[in-house]
C-alpha cells in the first residue's frame, strides 16, 4: 500500500510516526494509501529547513524568483490533468471539476508571477529639505498553511506561490483525508529548480497544527476550514505574535427576484449547489426567491433537473456529481436531513437511501431538496457541506436582504434579477464580502482577493490577490538624507 511521504528540505522521507491515519477511495469506500501523522521533531526540521533557506531567497531579485514561477507554471499546465487524477481518486469530484479546481489554482500562480510589479515600492524625493523617503514591502521569513480536504490542489496554490513569490519560505500543511495531489505539485515546485528548503510539506492532525501555532519561527499563518477551527487558529496563532488569516465556513444564499430568468436561475442553482457534492465552501446552499410565485415556480423547476441529477464515481465521464470525502461525513450530511424532516421542513427530493450499483461502499448521498425551510431550522443556521439545497421563501426584497445580513456567515451571496436599481441596492447593503450578480459563484479572479465577512474571516486579509502579497510582506519606511553642506547642531522639537 502507498505510503504518503513528507517534503522537508527537498527531500522527499516517511515519517518515522507510529500514528497512522488511512487514506480512502469516496467512490469505492476502499482504502488506497497510509499518511503517517508527522511528529513534532519532524515537524520543527520542516521549519528548521525553510528558515535555513529564507536568507538567501528572500534575498534573490524579485525577477529570478519569478522566473522560477513561470517554470513551475509551465509544468503545472503540462500536468493539470495529473494532478486532477489525484484529486478525483482521493477526493471524489469529477474529473472535469478537479480540472476546473486545478486551472484556478494555476491563475493564482501565474499572478506569482507578477511580484516583481506587485513588490515595487513607494519614493517620494524631497520630503524635506534634502530628504527622502522610501516604503519597501518585505518578506516577513517562515509562513505556513494548513488547508482542507475540498480543494487540495487549488486552495495550497492560493498561499504558497504568492508567499514564496514575496521571498518567504513556506511550510504546508495538508488535509488528511487527500494529501497526494499537494505532493504531486511539490515534485513539480522541485523540477521547476526552487531551491531546497523554499517549500516544505508535513502532514499530520491537530499536533501539527499546534505545532506550527506555537513554533517561534513560523511568522504567519495562513488557513482555510470550518469556522470553529478558523477561530481556533486565529486566537492561538495571535495569541502567540503571529499574522494569521482564518478562512472559515459558510452558508451561502442566492435571491432569486420575480423578473429573473427562472430556467437561468435554476441551473446556476444546480451547479452552484451540487457541483463537487456542494463541498465548496462558495456553494449556494440556500436559494431565497422573493414572494410566493417566484417560489412556486422556481421549485417547479428545480426538482425534475435535482431528480435528474447524474451521479457518479469520476472515472464515469458523464457525472455531473461524486460521492462525498468520508463514511463520516457521509453520515453528518444524512443526519442533517434527516433533522431538517423532524424540524418540519418540505423534502421536495429525498436523497437518502442513494445506491450505485458497483459502488455500493462509495460515499454517496443523492441530490436533496427541501422548501419552506424557515430560518430557526438547523439545516438552515448550520454549514452542511453536502449535496443539500434549502429553499427559503422571502416576502419582499428587504426580507431576503435582512435574512442574509442576520446570519452569523458572510462569504459570498448571489442576486438573479433583470433589475439594475436591484443588483445595486442588494450590492452596496448586503454584509457579505462576495456578491454575485447573476453569477451563482462569485469566486473573485487571481488578481482580485478572496474573503467573506463576519464569522467568515478571521483576521484583516483576504487570500490571494493584492491582499495575499500585502499579507505575506510587511512594510519598511526609510527616512534618508545625505549630508552636504548641512548645518549641524541637534534639533529637539518634533521634526516637521
Amino acid at each position: 500500500m502507498q505510503i504518503i511521504e513528507n517534503a522537508i528540505g527537498g527531500k522527499l522521507t516517511i515519517s518515522g510516526s507510529d500514528r497512522r491515519s488511512p487514506v480512502f477511495n469516496p467512490a469505492t469506500g476502499e482504502q488506497i494509501a497510509e499518511l503517517p501523522l508527522s511528529t513534532v521533531e519532524e515537524i520543527n526540521a520542516a521549519v528548521a529547513n525553510a528558515k535555513a533557506a529564507q536568507p538567501a531567497w528572500g534575498a534573490m531579485p524579485p525577477l529570478k524568483r519569478a522566473r522560477f514561477m513561470f517554470k513551475f507554471k509551465e509544468l503545472l499546465d503540462r500536468h493539470a490533468s495529473d494532478i486532477a487524477r489525484e484529486i478525483s481518486r482521493e477526493h471524489g469530484k469529477t474529473h472535469d471539476d478537479a480540472l476546473g479546481e486545478v486551472t484556478r489554482g494555476i491563475e493564482v500562480v501565474e499572478f506569482a508571477c507578477g511580484i516583481p510589479n506587485l513588490l515595487k515600492g513607494d519614493f517620494s524625493r524631497n520630503v524635506g529639505p534634502g530628504v527622502d523617503s522610501i516604503a519597501d514591502r518585505q518578506p516577513l521569513g517562515v509562513v505556513a498553511g494548513i488547508t482542507p480536504f475540498n480543494f487540495p490542489a487549488m486552495v495550497p496554490m492560493w498561499m504558497y506561490p504568492i508567499a514564496v513569490a514575496c521571498g518567504n519560505t513556506f511550510v504546508l500543511k495538508p488535509s488528511e483525508r487527500d494529501p497526494s495531489a499537494p505532493m504531486l505539485a511539490w515534485k513539480l515546485f522541485q523540477e521547476a529548480g526552487f531551491p531546497e528548503g523554499v517549500l516544505n510539506i508535513v502532514h499530520g492532525d491537530k499536533l501539527a497544527v499546534d505545532t506550527l501555532l506555537d513554533h517561534p519561527d513560523v511568522k504567519a499563518i495562513s488557513f482555510v476550514g470550518s469556522t470553529p477551527i478558523a477561530e481556533y487558529v486565529y486566537s492561538r496563532g495571535t495569541a502567540n505574535g503571529k499574522r494569521v488569516q482564518a478562512l472559515g465556513g459558510a452558508k451561502n444564499h442566492m435571491v432569486i427576484m420575480p423578473d429573473a430568468d427562472m430556467d437561468q436561475a435554476a441551473d446556476a442553482l444546480m451547479g452552484a449547489g451540487y457541483g463537487s457534492a456542494g463541498e465548496r465552501c462558495m456553494a449556494i446552499s440556500v436559494a431565497v426567491p422573493v414572494g410566493e410565485k417566484t417560489a412556486d415556480a422556481l421549485v417547479a423547476k428545480l426538482k425534475p433537473r435535482v431528480e435528474a441529477l447524474k451521479i457518479g464515481p469520476a472515472t464515469d465521464e458523464t457525472a455531473e456529481m461524486g460521492p462525498v470525502v468520508t463514511k463520516m461525513h457521509q453520515e453528518k450530511v444524512l443526519g442533517y436531513i434527516d433533522q431538517g424532516v423532524s424540524e418540519g421542513a418540505e423534502l421536495v427530493v429525498d436523497g437518502r437511501g442513494f445506491s450505485l450499483q458497483g459502488y455500493e461502499n462509495g460515499y454517496f448521498v443523492g441530490g436533496t431538496l427541501f422548501d419552506r425551510v424557515t430560518t430557526d431550522m438547523t439545516i438552515y443556521k448550520e454549514e452542511i457541506f453536502g449535496p443539500v439545497l434549502s429553499v427559503v421563501r422571502a416576502g419582499s426584497f428587504d426580507d431576503a436582504v435582512k435574512m442574509i445580513n442576520d446570519h452569523e456567515y458572510g462569504n459570498g451571496t448571489a442576486i438573479f434579477t433583470r433589475d439594475g436599481d436591484a443588483a445595486r441596492a442588494f450590492s452596496d447593503s448586503i454584509e457579505v464580502g462576495m456578491v454575485g450578480v447573476n453569477v451563482p459563484i462569485p469566486v473573485p479572479v487571481a488578481y482580485h482577493s478572496f474573503g467573506g465577512w463576519k464569522r467568515s474571516l478571521f483576521g484583516d486579509h483576504s487570500i490571494y490577490g493584492p491582499e495575499g502579497v500585502r499579507f505575506y510582506t510587511r512594510l519598511k519606511t526609510i527616512t534618508s538624507r545625505w549630508p552636504n553642506g548641512i548645518k549641524s547642531g541637534a534639533v529637539f522639537t518634533f521634526p516637521s
